[in-house]
């Protein structure tokens, strides 16, 4: 194995679990460029894959503006926030 590969980082959507807070950007290209849109959820539900049920390739995902729960590919997921458990406010 490479060391490229071994250094590989793995995908965001590997760890998301029911609760978590995550943003999503969709890989669409409009015009040859990468979209910019994102916009941060919380996981509701996650649907394992077909051939290994463990591992998940969709989410329900309640979009934090609006309340919208959509269906996301896991591979929209970039970025899975955990920081809100460990935040001490000094109110």
């Amino acid at each position: 194995m490479s060391n490229s590969m071994a250094e590989a980082k793995a995908p965001a959507f590997l760890n998301v679990k029911p609760g978590d807070y995550v943003i999503i950007q969709a890989e669409q290209r409009v015009a040859l460029e990468p979209d910019a849109n994102w916009w941060m959820g919380q996981v509701v539900f996650c649907e394992g894959g077909a051939r290994d049920p463990r591992v998940n390739t969709m989410f329900q995902i309640a979009n934090v503006d609006d309340g919208c729960i959509l269906w996301v590919n896991a591979d929209e997921v970039t970025h899975v926030v955990r920081s809100f458990d460990e935040l001490t406010l000094n109110v």
